[in-house]
């Protein structure tokens, strides 16, 4: 019985850390894309734009990197 419990809380764990690991990617394309906004020197209203373009990717992929250090941190508890 320990095994299986043991092996739901494995996957708990390495589910938690992919989806942390999706959610430093969508980061990582929201710092490229503000970047690059800035590098292409965009008048202020432009820059506006691409700033808020990003920002629910950024949100969404800060969502998920909480939720999946969540996740790892609930496993290692529970296991």
């Amino acid at each position: 019985m320990e095994n299986e419990t043991s092996s739901l809380f494995h996957y708990l764990i390495w589910g938690g850390v992919a989806v942390s690991l999706i959610g430093l990617v969508g980061l990582i394309i929201s710092i490229i894309q503000v970047s690059r906004a800035k590098r292409a020197k965009l008048n202020d209203e432009d820059m506006r734009a691409a700033i808020q373009k990003a920002l629910p990717l950024n949100l969404g992929a800060l969502f998920l990197s909480v939720i999946g250090l969540m996740m790892v941190i609930l496993g290692l508890f529970l296991r």
